[in-house]
């Protein structure tokens, strides 16, 4: 079975979205470009009160329409988060020093001294790099940090808007196979939801599928745009089922290595996911890729998967396969510090492609929703008829 290529178009988009600053609660640049692609798409979208994005409907009134549908056909509602680890600015302690508070994971190594990049709230980017550093009490990143900053500094009143992260030869880039980014993690995931609306909506489909996109806020600091978001009660006496597709940038691990296919993701740190919606995910990843998947249960993290279990909606997950998690140097390779300092984290964009193919096929109609086990039970049966007569001798 032939492997999933990406577009020049797809190329381009992903490249774009990879490309972007962002950091907990410091989406907007993401989000600016998804909503521009999605207009120019004609893909319906629009924010919730927490400033996620819904894609698919134009309104909270459509959403709630689609919800509340009488249908045995399950509602698709993929997931994928805008932000990536990173600092927030809170004040200027001389003229070239910033004082910022890191949100989400970091590398706990070789940091004084490592490229920093720096956005002002309209997204401008400046260079610096960590003087001076506090790590978290928990062991896994950094608290503070003190930024010199070593290009023409931002205006003073930017401190508490400024946000960044870890700087490297560029925010993105390709060699072979292989995309380089500052932030992979979970902007691929974010490509992935808005290629898979685009294609859902292309004026070639007579008909859309039951699909709704959910792109998050603040995933890196414990799900804030997730919970938010079900904290609504819009999904409350829906009509039909409705079942969750994390789509994630996980850590590679044996099992699931990179460029070997994306992984129908068994369960995170916390949890296993639904049994019923993965084994039908599985089935629709055989038939759309073959070898060409991996299987497995990412528990170097945790995923917005577990966060909708939590609120009892069912919930699977696809990942891409992740090199140098959280910048994190674990894989090494270009423009790394070393181990367990900073490093741009990479992914093989064949994997991409299969995720793009993978979401696509999980909106086909006619899937074993209502019974995903009846062909395995028919092969146990047909086993258990073989053995019979073992038994009854």
């Amino acid at each position: 079975m032939p492997r999933p290529k990406l577009s020049d178009r797809q190329r381009a988009l992903l490249l774009e979205i990879v490309s972007q600053p962002t950091a907990p609660f410091r989406e907007h640049r993401v989000a600016a470009i998804v909503k521009r692609t999605l207009e120019e798409a004609r893909v319906p979208f629009f924010e919730d009160p927490a400033g996620n994005i819904v894609v698919g409907v134009p309104s909270r009134s459509a959403y709630a329409r689609l919800v509340r549908e009488k249908s045995r056909e399950p509602i698709r509602l993929f997931m994928a988060h805008m932000d990536h680890p990173g600092f927030h600015g809170l004040s200027w302690t001389a003229a070239d020093r910033l004082k910022a508070r890191w949100h989400g994971a970091s590398p706990i190594r070789r940091l004084i001294g490592a490229p920093v990049w720096i956005a002002a709230a309209d997204g401008n980017e400046v260079g610096g790099r960590i003087a001076a550093v506090k790590l978290a009490g928990s062991g896994c990143g950094i608290d503070t940090a003190e930024i010199r900053v070593d290009s023409a500094p931002l205006p003073r009143r930017e401190a508490k808007t400024a946000f960044g992260g870890f700087r490297f030869r560029s925010s993105a880039w390709t060699s072979g196979n292989r995309l380089y980014a500052r932030a992979a993690d979970d902007l691929v995931g974010v490509f992935a939801l808005v290629w898979t609306a685009i294609d859902v909506f292309s004026p070639r489909k007579r008909s859309s599928p039951p699909f709704v996109g959910l792109l998050t806020r603040a995933e890196e600091v414990g799900f804030i745009g997730a919970i938010a978001h079900f904290e609504l009660g819009w999904l409350a006496r829906a009509g039909r089922p409705i079942l969750c597709v994390s789509l994630e940038t996980s850590r590679t691990l044996p099992g699931a290595k990179i460029g070997r296919g994306p992984v129908v993701r068994l369960g995170d740190r916390q949890t296993v996911f639904n049994p019923g919606g993965t084994a039908v995910l599985s089935i629709v990843a055989d038939k759309t890729l073959g070898k060409n998947h991996q299987r497995r249960i990412m528990d170097a993290g945790t995923c917005e998967a577990t966060a909708a279990l939590a609120f009892g909606f069912p919930a699977v997950g696809i990942s891409v396969p992740l090199g140098n998690y959280h910048n994190q140097s674990i894989e090494g390779g270009p423009d790394s510090r070393g181990p367990g300092g900073p490093a741009p984290e990479f992914v093989d964009l064949r994997d991409v492609a299969g995720e793009i193919a993978l979401c696509a096929a999980l909106l086909k109609a006619g899937l074993p929703w209502a019974d995903p086990w009846q062909a395995l039970r028919n092969r146990l049966r047909k086993r258990f008829a073989a053995c019979r007569p073992l038994l009854d001798g």
